[in-house]
This record gives C-alpha cells, sequence and structure tokens, in this order.
C-alpha cells in the first residue's frame, strides 16, 4: 500500500491512513512519500546551498522546521509520543542545519532530499506506536538499490527484502519509505520524482503481492485530465501495457517506470483515492478488460527535431546514425515519423539539445520546434480499430496536428500539436471520442 504526499501531508490524512491499513489483518508494507510540499522544499534548500546562498538556505530550513513543529503538535497527543517526535524532528534538521556549514555537492544534495521521507515515516511510526498498532518501521536504505545506469536491481532488492521480512516474521505491518535508494556507491540516492509508486511497484514484485494499492488524492485513472476537462470518468480496468502508455505520456496519477515491477511478476496495480476509500478505483492487470478507446493522456515540454536530407534519407544505416547521435546524448525518442526526405523525432529535454543538434547538421537541414504537446489515445486494440481513427480527426478537423505515430503499438495513437492547442485538443477528444461534453 503505497501513500502519496496528500495522503499523509496533514494529521488528519495520517489519522485515514492508520484506519485504511488496519481495515483488514493481511500482512501489508505501507510505502510513505513525504508530506506534501516538503520535497519541494528541500529542492529549494539544496539550490540555494548549490548557489553557496547559505542565509537563504537557512531560512528555508528555519520555515520547514517550524511547519513540522506545528504538524506533531496536532498528530500525537500524549507527552512520550510528542517527546519521541520532537527529537526525530530535531535530529532530521539539526543534519539540515550541519550541511549548510560544509562544503556542497550533490551527494549530500541526495542526503537532503531523502529527509522528507525519513520524517514521514519515522512521525507516522510514531503515531502507530501511541495507539498501539504493532508494526515494524523498516529502513529502505536497508534494501532498495540501484545499478551504476540508476536501474533497480530486482534481484538484489528481493533477496535483501525478504532476508529483512525473515528476520522479524513476527510482525504483519511494515512501514517504509517510498522514493529513497542507495546507489552503486553505497550513497544515499533516490529514485527520481514521483518515484514512491516505483517504490510500492518494486516491493510488490520483490515480495510477489498480492496486490500493490497506489492511493492518492483521485480515484483511480480518469479518461482524460480531470485539471483541463470538465468531464471524465474513472477507467475501472486497464491491461499493463494501455496503463503503461498513459504513464508515459502523461498520465500524472502514475510514475511511467511503476508498471514493469509489476507487469514482470503479474501482480495487480489497483489505483484507488484516500479521500473516497470506498470507491472502485482502476485495477492494472494483464487483462485490458474490454477494447476501445479508455483514456487521453497529454505530455508536455517537448521539443520537436526534424532532419530533412533527400540525399541521405533513402541510404542504407542513415537512420541509425541518426538514433546513435540520440543514443550518444542518452536523450529517449518519445515519437518518430519518416517521409522519403525527412525524419521527425520528439525529445522531453532540452539538456543537451545544442549538441545534438550540432551532430545532427551533417545528415541535411535541420528545424527545432519547442514548445510542443504529446496527446495520446490509449485503448485495447485500438490501433486495428478503423472508426476510432475516423472519428478522431473527424473531431481534431480545427486542430494543426503535426506529427502523428500511428501503428507502433496496438494500444496508442499519439499526435504532436502545439502547446497552444492542448486543451482545445484534449477537450475535443472527450467530446468526440467519449461523448462527454
Amino acid at each position: 500500500m503505497k501513500f502519496g504526499g496528500t495522503s499523509v501531508g496533514k494529521p488528519e490524512r495520517m489519522y485515514q491512513v492508520a484506519d485504511l491499513i488496519t481495515r483488514d489483518n493481511e500482512s501489508k508494507i505501507v510505502v510513505l512519500s513525504a508530506l506534501s510540499g516538503t520535497t519541494n522544499a528541500l529542492v529549494g534548500i539544496g539550490d540555494a546551498l548549490a548557489k553557496n546562498n547559505k542565509e537563504d538556505a537557512k531560512t528555508q530550513i528555519d520555515k520547514l522546521e517550524a511547519h513540522y513543529h506545528t504538524f506533531i503538535a496536532e498528530l500525537v497527543k500524549t507527552p512520550a509520543a510528542l517527546a519521541k517526535a520532537k527529537a526525530i524532528v530535531g535530529e532530521h534538521f539539526e543534519f539540515l542545519n550541519i550541511i549548510t556549514k560544509i562544503s556542497f555537492n550533490e551527494a549530500l544534495n541526495k542526503d537532503i532530499l531523502a529527509q522528507g521521507e525519513l520524517l514521514s515515516t519515522k512521525l507516522f511510526s510514531t503515531y502507530l506506536e501511541e495507539k498501539g498498532i504493532d508494526h515494524y518501521l523498516l529502513p529502505a536504505l536497508d534494501f532498495m538499490s540501484i545499478d551504476a545506469n540508476d536501474e533497480p536491481q530486482l534481484s538484489a532488492i528481493k533477496t535483501k527484502l525478504s532476508q529483512l521480512l525473515k528476520n522479524h516474521s513476527d510482525k504483519k505491518m511494515f512501514i517504509t519509505q517510498g522514493y529513497i535508494c542507495r546507489n552503486s556507491k553505497g550513497e544515499v540516492d533516490n529514485l527520481k520524482r514521483g518515484g514512491s509508486d516505483y517504490t510500492a511497484s518494486l516491493i510488490a514484485a520483490a515480495i510477489k503481492a498480492t496486490v500493490c494499492e497506489i492511493w492518492t488524492d483521485i480515484d483511480g485513472m480518469h479518461n482524460n485530465d480531470p485539471r483541463i476537462v470538465k468531464k471524465t470518468v474513472a477507467i475501472e480496468q486497464l491491461s499493463f501495457d494501455e496503463a503503461a502508455e498513459l504513464a508515459y505520456f502523461g498520465a500524472k496519477i502514475l510514475h511511467p517506470t511503476c508498471i514493469w515491477p509489476a507487469q514482470h511478476e503479474n501482480v495487480p496495480v489497483k489505483l484507488l483515492n484516500t479521500m473516497q476509500p470506498d470507491a472502485a478505483g482502476t485495477v492494472i492487470r494483464d487483462e485490458a478488460g474490454s477494447e476501445g478507446v479508455k483514456a487521453i493522456a497529454a505530455k508536455d515540454g517537448i521539443i520537436a527535431i526534424k532532419i530533412k536530407s533527400s540525399r541521405m534519407l533513402l541510404a542504407y544505416g542513415f537512420l541509425r546514425k541518426i538514433f546513435e547521435v540520440f543514443e550518444k546524448y542518452r536523450t529517449p525518442i518519445d515519437m518518430i515519423t519518416t517521409s522519403e526526405v525527412a525524419v521527425s523525432v520528439t525529445i522531453d529535454t532540452d539538456a543537451n539539445l545544442a549538441a545534438i543538434v550540432k551532430e545532427l547538421e551533417p545528415f541535411g537541414t535541420i528545424e527545432v520546434d519547442k514548445n510542443q504537446t504529446i496527446v495520446s489515445i490509449v485503448g485495447n486494440k485500438i490501433g486495428s480499430s478503423a472508426d476510432v481513427l475516423s472519428k478522431l480527426f473527424d473531431t481534431l478537423k480545427p486542430v494543426p496536428v503535426s506529427m502523428v505515430s500511428y501503428g507502433g503499438s496496438p494500444h496508442n495513437i499519439s499526435l504532436l500539436v502545439a502547446d497552444q492547442y492542448k486543451i482545445q485538443t484534449l477537450q475535443l477528444l472527450n467530446s468526440g471520442l467519449f461523448g462527454l461534453e
């Protein structure tokens, strides 16, 4: 059971989580994110220290510490529990204050970012103790690890976690941190933004759990972005492949990498709502459950690169040479389309854009379009459904679509539009494909 930042962001939410994890007697591992807002605050502290602005860092640390003291004053009631909670907050903020006095580096920054999950789990454990709820606080840094390529070491996680659970076989409930891990050097590291979902999925795969529950503040995966489109509905069931497409192409409820560990061990994933615990939510499993369009997702911040070269495009090995440039700079390609005289690709980062463009220039004329959005239409077997395509392009007549990716997956049709057309595109598709105004 994984609970995100909003699910533990207030004391009353932590009480709710305690109720949810004690609703049955099944053995469980509970993964917690940092309190909402904490990771952003820690990023701000790290940024200030990176600029050697120690006064700003100290101001931010004091503000965050005050927030935690207010939080624990509401969270626990007995003098013993409050003393313990104060000691936990004191220990972690003493660490942050010490860091302001020493030379800053990236390894220290990772330590700073880890404080949020360490605090949330220790404070939640203190609350459970006060309530007499039997559990064991399982440090994620004792079993969660990534290799030199930042990839999780599933077999090592499995071995270490199994041993830890064996050592505490008298316990039925374990609390652990999401997001944080150790890297190949043994240093504190993390699974990047949204990594608590990844932690939960990796744990579920490692222990072959009956289910991996991701608890957030929305009742499952919706057919469209509820922040942009007025009327959306929760999807009852998705296949792992459909969910992976949606997560990768912008569905914010799920971390893009979270699907494969669960899929690897065939562990169903449920997306549930902490605020409405009895809502059905969305289940993700091997079977799609139904055919047709299920959902639309949008991925912002896309850059389109067109390589135009009538001389070289049909030459043997031309595409390979282009892909090697992106591989060299470890920049994934989201979409690709080709014609007789040009190839267009999209990427989602400008980190190495100048270097990539420079290396592509010998192949032909290069055009770069920033501020693009990929809109993906996802569902079961939609690639072989003729009426989906006709309905799709009829619906989007008012929108200039610059790229279409179709046929690479039976579950996905992706379109590229300029950012300014994103909202209109999502609203038109909601009406045209789902009949929801």
